[in-house]
């Protein structure tokens, strides 16, 4: 490059510079400027004697990450933390109390099993979990979808009995409940051991990443059907209708509709007010959230104002409103899960574990961003393993963490799993010396705990215009998520919203944007001869096609040269495209040698695939370009091309891994 600098009349003589920088192209830029490191490869032996070579330093990291409460109890600051995990584990407690009442029975199981399940795998998590803030124990989704697999495999159908009334002709049918319910409960802890292994596999196996193909909206959609289920299934509940229970939410409508007439007023009385107790209590610790020390605990008082009610107006014998009844005292004796019920459960213990861990994984994410810590996906499906297989050998049902009441665990000042330690110690105490108390509560009671605290999950209706504003493909996950999982039921739903999220990427990936990158700027100024196609996607099987499909119509549209005409039609020889990816050559038989070589000369001379944005090529790709190539080669040997190249344009960042 020259530079001429005009004198004036006075000056010195005209300097003159000359610059001269050489061309490198990629094959000497990997033989004499970059030198990448070598590496010898390991044999198997190399690496097995690595990954179990033992040193004290091994052991204690091992130790370390597999319980997480060795890293910051040694360090614990008793002044600065104490106080508020003492006050958030108390509140978190007793809100934990009605909760694992009322979610026992969306698992159709005694609600007792509820309060089981809110003291073990709380007591648990405190040693294995990652995260400070989260509150482990039942929550209405898992409950849901457990009591529809506890249903299927238990319904009342298996345990009625006809009872003779004096004559052969009068019969009574009634359900023997207590058959029932233990053969309920058999099931509901099978499940609970299955889904344990599963999340227990995965995460020693390294797969905490499945939780990143439930996309936020997959999963919103997704508990938003959850509560429309959960809404429908305590309708009974709060009209104090005796019905089955259904899996699909039309059936169940159906169903309590058709038995609307005998409907409890008393039953239906005592829920709702229950319920606008609940929602003024909720609306007053939103509203005076940074003046109350701690929220109100709406949940509890509730429980016990309706609870002596109960008792003293006898509203079970007078007004045949349902109770709880019967609530043993103490801790049942660890058991053997019946193993005979594992091959039909499957299927549903794959779905609560992913389930359960997303929504676990999802929340612990956002509280350590927020306190600024991490948490170990692996280590999180470790826990919450354990909890779930530990704890079903003492009668639980599977768990995960709740939004509800992790949000008041760290909201109230709690800084630690200490806090859900004494949480536990509340439920503890309840279950051992005073669960009689608890016997005359009213169902409606818990019925309406439940509708209230699904208020929450019905706001993610509000998703919707935010997701039309900011990406559609999003939206209709979520649209898909929460039709199919209404219309199908949770299991179902679930499988089909992850297929058709998966179906979003490779439609991403495929109608991607390309655009002649000179032609994307008007500041920019076009180099006579060289045309740069610019592509923001990986080229492979899927998508190759339409990569190349892009590539004639954009440089034919701006009316590159005949080199590409050359190339893709209007000649002799041109590519075809074909529906599998593949690319095949064609021949066009009614063109003649002077037609061809009267084609006129190209003034176009290089056109550059801006690759910069492409993470990967695979083979089908790689054939499409090198066809692109040897084709141009191919004119440029018949002499209907003066001279075109193809160079790929990377960035240097990425030009290694090209090599």
């Amino acid at each position: 490059m020259e530079q001429h600098v005009t004198p004036c009349e006075d000056s010195p003589p005209p300097l003159m510079y000359r610059v001269e920088r050489p061309v490198f192209n990629e094959a000497y830029l990997h033989t004499q400027l970059l030198h990448p490191r070598e590496r010898s490869p390991k044999t198997i032996r190399q690496r097995l004697a690595q990954q179990l070579h033992c040193s004290s330093e091994r052991a204690k990291a091992i130790a370390l990450s597999f319980l997480p409460i060795l890293t910051w109890l040694p360090s614990y600051p008793v002044k600065e933390y104490l106080f508020g995990d003492l006050v958030s584990g108390l509140s978190t407690g007793v809100m934990q109390l009605p909760q694992g009442l009322a979610y026992a029975m969306l698992a159709a199981v005694p609600p007792v099993y509820g309060l089981y399940s809110s003291f073990y795998p709380v007591l648990l998590y405190t040693f294995f979990g990652t995260s400070r803030h989260i509150s482990i124990g039942t929550f209405a989704v898992i409950s849901l979808m457990i009591g529809g697999v506890v249903v299927r495999e238990a319904p009342d159908s298996m345990f009625t009995i006809q009872a003779l009334n004096g004559t052969a002709t009068n019969t009574t049918v009634f359900i023997d409940t207590e058959a029932r319910d233990a053969r309920r409960v058999h099931v509901a802890v099978v499940l609970t051991t299955l889904v344990g292994v599963i999340q227990l596999v995965l995460g020693l196996l390294r797969f905490g990443f499945v939780a990143i193909y439930l996309t936020e909206p997959l999963v919103r959609g997704f508990t938003t059907a959850a509560a429309v289920h959960v809404f429908i299934s305590q309708l009974k509940y709060l009209l104090g209708i005796q019905t089955p229970r259904f899996s699909g939410p039309l059936s169940s409508v159906t169903a309590v509709f058709s038995d609307i007439t005998s409907t409890n007023v008393t039953t239906v009385i005592v829920g709702v007010v229950c319920m606008v107790v609940l929602y003024c209590v909720k609306d007053l610790n939103e509203r005076f959230k940074k003046k109350l020390p701690v929220p109100i605990p709406g949940e509890i008082i509730v429980v016990m104002v309706s609870t002596g009610i109960s008792y003293g107006l006898s509203l079970s014998e007078n007004y045949q409103v349902d109770v709880v009844r019967t609530i043993p005292s103490g801790l049942l004796p660890p058991a053997i899960p019946d193993f005979s019920l594992l091959p039909n459960l499957v299927t549903d213990s794959i779905a609560i574990a992913v389930v359960g861990f997303s929504m676990g994984i999802s929340l612990a994410k956002i509280f350590a961003l927020k306190h600024g810590y991490s948490v170990d996906g692996n280590q999180e499906l470790i826990a919450l393993g354990l909890c779930n297989f530990v704890s079903s050998f003492f009668h639980t049902f599977a768990i995960t963490c709740s939004m509800s009441r992790s949000l008041v665990q760290e909201s109230t000042g709690g800084n630690t799993q200490i806090a859900g330690l004494l949480a536990s110690m509340v439920v503890l105490l309840v279950v051992v010396a005073i669960g009689f108390v608890f016997q005359p509560l009213p169902q409606t009671a818990l019925a309406a705990i439940i509708m209230v605290n699904l208020l929450g999950m019905f706001k993610q209706f509000r998703d919707i215009p935010a997701l039309w504003r900011t990406s559609k493909i999003e939206l209709a996950i979520w649209v898909v998520a929460f039709v199919a999982s209404v219309l199908l039921g949770l299991d179902l739903g679930l499988l089909v919203a992850l297929g058709f999220a998966i179906l979003s990427v490779i439609y991403r990936t495929q109608r991607y944007s390309t655009v002649l990158l000179l032609l994307k700027y008007i500041q920019a100024a076009e180099c006579t001869g060289i045309k740069i196609f610019h592509s923001n996607s990986s080229i492979y099987f899927a998508n190759s096609d339409l990569y190349l499909n892009a590539l004639k119509e954009k440089v034919i549209s701006a009316a590159v040269c005949v080199t590409v005409w050359g190339i893709w039609g209007g000649s002799q020889n041109h590519l075809e495209v074909q529906g599998n990816g593949q690319v095949a050559e064609t021949h066009t038989e009614s063109d003649s040698e002077e037609t061809r070589f009267l084609e006129p000369l190209c003034p176009v001379h290089s056109l550059i695939l801006d690759w910069t944005p492409v993470n990967f090529i695979d083979s089908v790709g790689a054939k499409a370009i090198k066809l692109v190539r040897d084709h141009i080669s191919t004119r440029r040997a018949l002499g209907s091309v003066q001279k075109c190249n193809i160079t790929e344009q990377i960035g240097l960042s990425v030009m290694q891994n090209w090599a």
